[in-house]
């Protein structure tokens, strides 16, 4: 080994556990671009990711998913993922919507998780209020942050969730809740760390007797040892019973609401329809 050989060790080793060596071994630098990159970092007193971008080497896109895997947080880039758009908390972490979200996440942990419940529903006054979107998207913050989270899809009536993460749905909630399929259903998703899925599964025809039944209580249960924060997603308060019936179940149930879009009087009639049956009820503003 002669003598530059070992003084690209040495340099690389500076590098080591550092964005830079992330950087490398994803591919987006070379050992003599890192060399380079070192040499103008010292001389301009830069971080390691500056320098690197301001020499051309990287895209700030390439600094933040160097990041990512520095701190353990997962996400995707869209060009990449087979996910829908829709899940901007996989896509975009760094947005300020996903920020309301991790804001969210927080209350949530304050008021809700802290509190020792492990499982909550989301729903909405009607269709089209965000409340699939926000559950999915939740999940996935809740992930980042280490808990063990799992997302049920409880809509059994028009389920969404499979859709969202390009899941099949040939079996799920239904399909457990009757015997016919056991938690080996639920999938995990291996690019996000921590986050794992029950799609609904077949469709009943009596999704309401079937959420209704103590089979329900015993799958929350058992989920409750395996998992740190159980979301369920569920159908419009207003169209159903299904989602009081739920929430009842999880204990408490978060409300979304679009700005400019979802009515007062429906959020209002939503929210008394809950708390009527002694459902502990929190309310989400959504930019939409």
């Amino acid at each position: 080994m002669n003598i530059i050989e070992t003084e690209n060790q040495s340099t690389l080793k500076t590098v080591s556990s550092s964005i830079g060596h992330l950087l490398l071994d994803m591919g987006k630098i070379t050992d003599k671009d890192a060399e380079r990159i070192l040499k103008f970092q010292k001389e301009k007193s830069m971080r390691f990711g500056e320098a690197a971008m301001a020499l051309g080497f990287v895209s700030i896109e390439d600094i933040n998913k160097a990041l990512s895997y520095q701190f353990d947080y997962p996400y995707l880039t869209p060009d990449k993922a087979s996910f829908s758009a829709g899940l901007v908390a996989a896509f975009d972490p760094f947005s300020k919507e996903v920020e309301s979200l991790r804001s969210l996440r927080t209350q949530l942990i304050l008021r809700w998780f802290e509190r020792g419940f492990k499982s909550i529903a989301i729903s909405s006054a009607n269709e089209d209020d965000g409340a699939s979107l926000l559950a999915a998207n939740l999940a996935i913050v809740f992930s980042q942050l280490g808990e063990r989270t799992l997302l049920i899809d409880a809509n059994l009536r028009q389920p969404i969730q499979h859709k969202l993460f390009r899941l099949s749905n040939i079996q799920g909630l239904s399909d457990v809740l009757v015997g016919r399929a056991s938690t080996d259903v639920v999938v995990r998703i291996p690019s996000l760390l921590n986050l794992s899925v029950l799609s609904a599964g077949a469709t009943p025809p009596n999704p309401q007797e079937l959420l209704n039944r103590e089979a329900l209580d015993d799958l929350l249960k058992v989920f409750a040892d395996h998992y740190d924060v159980i979301i369920l997603n569920t159908s419009p308060i207003l169209a159903s019973s299904d989602a009081q019936i739920v929430a009842k179940k999880a204990g408490g149930v978060l409300i979304s609401t679009l700005q400019n879009k979802t009515a007062l009087k429906d959020t209002q009639e939503a929210y008394e329809s809950c708390r009527s049956l002694g459902i502990d009820v929190q309310i989400a503003l959504n930019a939409g």
